[in-house]
């Protein structure tokens, strides 16, 4: 799918769209008029995304809230109306974003975070959606249902503006894969609370046992689904080493598996998530040729950056400054009830998970909560209240209100924010290691390659012995510069900088990990011995600092 599929998905809503559809199944002459006004509103769309680009580049500015201002500004400028069609995002411009964001999502350091990322897209979440509806219920006299379908819609953490941060700021890489984590697992869950309330407002009843066996059901039959077809498309792309063919059938994973969720009535998002996870941790790391891999990474950030450049140059063209001030109390008062539910979910959560895992920095803490940024899940989600809620247009406006805000406000001042926190601060000694590491993982890797292409039988031997030799050199230096290094007592640099290396052990670790916990389920080792061991090496990960 290019980029042009997709802008053309966002013509298709348009206004102008079904009388030009009309003329052509009649037969009739298409207006030079409108096609031209199409192709208007589309080159203004591109030339002003890619100004907002240049923009943010230049000045530092978060590109999303960048966009979001931009829209806003030209929505008088355009020749015809664009709608941002909730179908169109929901089934389309969704699965590609969360597909995107999961094959980039490294499991093993995933696996590492699990217990945070489980509190926050979990009870974090439910703690944030109750507080917030009970704000709202409270201080603009919704009922109940209204008030929580705001609140769970608000509970929705949108990653990408955050993610685009941690891109100019170096962050621990820790604190990034918890913030993706949670946004990943965080929109499937809160999507299905979303749609159970929908039931209970359609259906006029509720009954909290048969509420939870849904969740549960949904969540875990998405999971399977995600599963059965991410192994299946892992194992086709592992076969067919040809960089186009992986590209369709990534695609194909992506949307095919939303929608199966969506067929079977389960959870479409968590079964791309848990797809998404499989395909990059094991379909594309293990496929033969680097080219195909950079072939799909390379697409997947293309996809992922067109579709979200839409999405929030549209979210600007959706909103009426006017409607926007006419109800600025509300809206503030909404921002104030889901900072006060983010506040209460990640502060207090987050200090009894220490009991019992790694702590969370404070420093961290404040990151996580006003790095609470509303996005297009929110917008989306907006779009599809059902039409029989009472006060539906006040409720959308007033969503779409705290969203704007919220993009600006919070995505402006996010950037400072970590910069003041100096959260990471990497010495020349750590650098160096990271240029020595970056050095031997390249030049091993062409080495891989380099095999391959010798057994595929594309190079003759004599090339082949003279290009490896050359990049054995330059790992024999590396390993050599880092071994040194190794051998360097703790008080004889850096300060004594115990942790330079945790991140090399915490990956050994797990590994140990892994290793005893298949031997269970393999049924080798009894179940006393493998919990001791397990329980010694989760003591060693708890001592290592966080990288």
């Amino acid at each position: 799918m290019s980029f042009i599929q997709i802008v053309m998905g966002l013509m298709i809503n348009s206004p102008l769209f079904p009388t030009l559809l009309s003329q052509v199944e009649s037969g009739t002459s298409v207006q030079s008029g409108r096609v031209e006004e199409l192709a208007i509103i589309l080159i203004i769309l591109l030339l002003v995304a890619t100004f907002v680009a240049i923009f943010s580049r230049r000045f530092k500015v978060p590109y999303v809230a960048g966009l979001v201002l931009a829209g806003l500004a030209i929505t008088e400028f355009l020749p015809g109306n664009i709608g941002l069609d909730s179908s169109l995002v929901l089934n389309l411009f969704l699965p590609i974003l969360v597909f995107e964001a999961s094959i980039n999502t490294d499991i093993t350091r995933l696996r590492s975070t699990i217990v945070p990322i489980s509190v926050l897209a979990g009870p974090g979440l439910i703690v944030s959606f109750c507080v917030t509806g009970l704000v709202v219920r409270l201080g603009l006299g919704l009922e109940w249902i209204p008030a929580l379908l705001v609140g769970v819609i608000l509970a929705v953490t949108d990653t990408v503006s955050v993610i685009a941060v941690f891109k100019e700021v170096s962050v621990p890489s820790r604190l990034s894969t918890i913030v993706n984590g949670e946004s990943l697992f965080n929109d499937g869950v809160a999507l299905v609370i979303f749609t159970l309330l929908v039931d209970v407002q359609i259906m006029g009843n509720f009954s909290f046992i048969h509420g939870l066996q849904q969740l549960f059901i949904v969540i875990m039959g998405g999971t399977l689904i995600g599963v059965i077809v991410g192994y299946l498309s892992s194992g086709l792309l592992t076969r067919y080493d040809d960089g186009l063919t992986s590209i369709l059938l990534s695609v194909a994973v992506a949307l095919g598996t939303f929608q199966l969720g969506h067929l079977l009535e389960v959870s479409g998002v968590v079964a791309v998530v848990v797809a998404g996870l499989i395909v990059g941790n094991i379909g594309i790391k293990q496929t033969a040729s680097a080219s195909n891999r950079i072939a799909l990474y390379s697409f997947w950030e293309y996809a992922g950056f067109g579709v979200n450049t839409f999405i929030f140059l549209l979210i600007g063209l959706e909103i009426n400054p006017l409607t926007l001030w006419n109800i600025l109390p509300a809206v503030l008062l909404a921002i104030f009830a889901y900072q006060l539910g983010r506040l209460l979910s990640v502060y207090p959560l987050l200090a009894i998970l220490q009991w019992f895992d790694r702590p969370i920095p404070w420093r961290w803490k404040h990151v996580l909560f006003l790095g609470n940024i509303k996005g297009s899940l929110s917008m989306v989600m907006a779009l599809t209240l059902p039409a029989t809620l009472e006060g539906r247009s006040q409720l959308i406006a007033l969503l779409f209100g705290v969203v704007l805000l919220s993009l600006v406000g919070q995505g402006l001042s996010l950037p400072w924010l970590v910069k003041q926190l100096n959260i990471q601060e990497v010495s020349a000694f750590r650098q160096k290691i990271q240029e020595l590491q970056a050095q031997l993982m390249a030049a091993k890797a062409a080495q891989e390659e380099l095999n391959n292409l010798l057994k595929a039988g594309v190079l003759p031997k004599s090339i082949y012995e003279e290009m490896r030799a050359s990049y054995q050199v330059k790992i024999a230096g590396a390993e050599k510069q880092l071994r040194d290094i190794y051998n360097i007592r703790p008080e004889e640099g850096d300060g004594g900088n115990r942790g330079r290396f945790d991140a090399v052990l915490r990956q050994v670790l797990l590994a140990e990990k892994s290793a005893l916990n298949d031997a269970l389920r393999k049924q080798i080792l009894s179940e006393e011995i493998v919990q001791n061991q397990v329980n010694d090496l989760d003591k060693q990960l708890l001592k290592l600092e966080d990288d």
